[in-house]
Order: C-alpha cells, then structure tokens, then sequence
C-alpha cells in the first residue's frame, strides 16, 4: 500500500480557505467532502485553512466526569469545545496553526488506513524540514492526544527537548477517506495553557513541555511559510491544480465565512 501512495498519474485539486465558516462549520465540512467524494461527485482534494481558536475533544473524552469542567475551562480561555467523530484525545488549535483535510475517493480505503498515517506524517515531516525544522514522526513521551505517527521537532539547542508540531487523524468508509492533519506553526503559549486547563479537569495525565509549535524552534516561521511547504511536499505525491473554495460551498448553502 504505500507503494500505492507514491507519485503516480494522479491529480490533487487545492483549495486555500481563507475565511472561517464557524468553529463547528468548518469541522463538519470536512466530513461533508467525504461524503461526496465516497458518491463519487469530488475528485481527490486538498483543504487548507486557519481554524478559529477550538479544542476538539475525542469521543473518549465526551465521556469523563470532568468533560464539562473541561469544556468551560476551554470557553474561559477562549477556545471553543468541539467533540471530533475521529478518535484520539483533546487536541487545541488556533489562528496560528493550519489544518489540512486531504480527501480522495478510494474503492478500498478500509486496507490502507495505517499505510496512509506513515506515510502523510512523513510527507508533513519532510514538509517541516523543508523549512528548516529538524522534524521526525514518532510519538514523544507525555504529548497531548498521543499517536504513533505524530510529527515532532526537535530543539537544536536541546537535542533531547522533542516538541509535537503536528497531529494526524483519519476517518475511512466505504468508498473514501479523509485524512486530516494540524501543524502548530505559531504562538504555542495559549494551547499549553487550554490543554493544561482541559487535560486536567479530565484527569488525563500529560507534559506541557511538549506542546509548541514550529517558530519555538526557528522564530522566524510564520504559516504561509509552512503552508507552501506543505503545498510543495504535496507536489512530489500528485500534479496539483489550484481550486476556488467557493465552488466547493453548495449554491443553497446558507453559510456565510466569518
């Protein structure tokens, strides 16, 4: 399978949003593009955007005691609380950090689930280097929302100072996948402190040390910056064309970008 993923005769449609749907908007339409590309009526694309300060709760995590308290820490600290149908644990992000939902249409998406978190979190690693960040995949020790294919940097001051920069999940059905993915680029302060607030009102154990983002390590990056390095590392796995967001939003739809 992840000979499969290799560059071959594919294209990957782009589409840069801009503006914020809504905090649960632009959640959920991730979720609404696969549903139409397992219909066959979206061709493999790719979604780019700042989300609005959010913390996107696990669905295990909906179901402990301290999940209000948890979610009132959030609010407090001027996060909004979601609950994810992908699995893992609370995960914090803000204008400074970029998502990206990557979705393709796929007879057989069930087989290459764990194939496609080796291989994106790779392709998003090698992005990071790009940049000049010493970036691997790998779980680190006490990060938040643990996964065995995060991507981590390390400090070039304190080899030993690993630091999660980007976190990956997936959500497969019968005829499609998405595969979605968040790097921390900028301004790590307020997501170590609403993870502190939210993981100890769930009693979840973690080290706050591990939460930053990409310019703890080089100052000088920015998202844009990243954005094209994600964009360029996009173009070693298909030939990319530039798409308009605003075809993708349905002529009834009554959304209004924030």
């Amino acid at each position: 399978m992840v000979e499969d993923l290799a560059r071959t005769q594919r294209t990957l449609t782009v589409v840069r949003q801009e503006e914020s749907l809504g905090v649960a908007d632009d959640l959920d339409f991730g979720i609404e593009l696969l549903n139409r590309a397992r219909r066959g009526l979206l061709a493999p694309t790719l979604r780019l955007y700042r989300p609005r300060p959010t913390v996107a709760f696990g669905q295990r995590d909906a179901k402990l005691p301290g999940f209000q308290a948890a979610s009132e820490a959030c609010r407090d600290l001027g996060f909004e609380p979601l609950i994810r149908k992908a699995g893992g644990r609370a995960a914090a992000y803000h204008r400074g950090t970029l998502v990206i939902d990557h979705v393709e249409p796929h007879s057989d998406a069930i087989s290459g689930a764990k194939a496609r978190f080796s291989f994106f979190g790779e392709l998003l690693a090698g992005a990071l280097r790009r940049v000049g960040v010493q970036a691997a995949v790998g779980e680190i020790p006490g990060e938040y929302c643990p996964g065995e294919f995060s991507v981590h940097g390390l400090d070039p001051d304190f080899p030993t100072h690993q630091l999660k920069l980007v976190g990956t999940a997936q959500r497969v059905v019968s005829g499609g996948w998405l595969f979605s993915s968040v790097i921390v680029v900028e301004n790590s302060a307020p997501i170590r402190e609403v993870l502190t607030a939210s993981y100890g009102a769930l009693g979840l154990e973690w080290d706050p040390a591990t939460a930053g983002a990409a310019n703890d390590l080089l100052p000088q990056l920015d998202v844009p910056t990243v954005e094209d390095a994600v964009v360029a590392a996009y173009a070693e796995y298909a030939e990319l064309i530039d798409g308009d967001f605003q075809g993708l939003l349905p002529v009834t739809s009554t959304r209004t970008p924030l």
